[in-house]
């Protein structure tokens, strides 16, 4: 990537030291630029102080055209991931001090398509979620019985808590080689959350699920690379969930 110098007066008197660093972010607007770009801006931290407010920090005083979504700053929403030194992550979620780096370069994610600078299109990701019916699937004449709880037992709800707390991100799908290459795949998001409503004792869409994703596009094509489980902000493990699928397909649980 070709980069520019993004550095105003005001930048170049601050002296680089142990409380500053270089941030790099990638410019590119893809209705007007040929390729993106780096602007650099030296940037003042503290001990507590996030990439999120680093950037924020940038677009209050020295750019306010920098492109990026953020919304609840506490790793909940999942709309701060980007790529932060070469690896996905939540802004909000990384501290520029456990970083260990003087340079802070940060992109917008690997396998989604670009709307302006950091901020990635969703769809790709929507879509594939809704496809695996991400809710409980019951009866009719169930739903329209006077029976208004349906409940678990703590080892039941132990199969598919973890799953359950995806905040849809996108940074598993964003690590997926297998994303990179295959644009049908439903990817690891998704099939994390295939695993979660299958293992839910409540649910009777397991084999709706599975037929959905026993395809060519499917889990089948996962190669368990892992990357998807390395970097999720909330310790869902998708490649687990994926094995754990694989054994339903395969008749190894039921």
């Amino acid at each position: 990537m070709a980069q520019v110098s993004g550095i105003s007066d005001e930048q170049t008197s601050t002296p680089m030291s142990s409380n500053t660093i270089l941030l790099r972010i990638s410019r590119f607007n893809p209705e007007h630029d040929d390729s993106s770009q780096f602007m650099e801006f030296t940037v003042p931290y503290e001990r507590w102080t996030t990439v999120l407010e680093a950037i924020l920090d940038v677009k209050k005083r020295f750019d306010h055209s920098v492109a990026v979504r953020y919304s609840c700053r506490q790793a909940t929403c999942g709309s701060c991931g980007m790529m932060i030194n070469g690896k996905p992550r939540l802004a909000c979620f990384t501290k520029i001090s456990e970083l260990n780096s003087n340079v802070v370069t940060v992109e917008p994610m690997n396998n989604f398509p670009i709307i302006r600078d950091l901020a990635v299109k969703f769809e790709r990701l929507f879509n594939t979620h809704q496809k695996i019916k991400p809710y409980l699937i019951r009866d009719d004449s169930e739903l329209e019985s006077d029976e208004k709880e349906f409940l678990q037992s703590p080892e039941e709800v132990e199969q598919y808590i973890q799953f359950a707390n995806c905040i849809k991100c996108g940074l598993c799908n964003s690590a997926c080689p297998t994303m990179a290459t295959d644009s049908s795949f439903v990817g690891p998001q998704a099939l994390a959350q295939a695993y979660r409503y299958v293992a839910d004792s409540r649910d009777k869409g397991k084999d709706s699920r599975l037929k959905i994703i026993d395809d060519s596009h499917g889990i089948w094509r996962c190669h368990f690379a892992g990357s998807c489980s390395q970097v999720c902000p909330k310790g869902v493990d998708p490649a687990m969930g994926i094995q754990l699928l694989r054994g339903y397909l395969l008749g190894f649980r039921s």
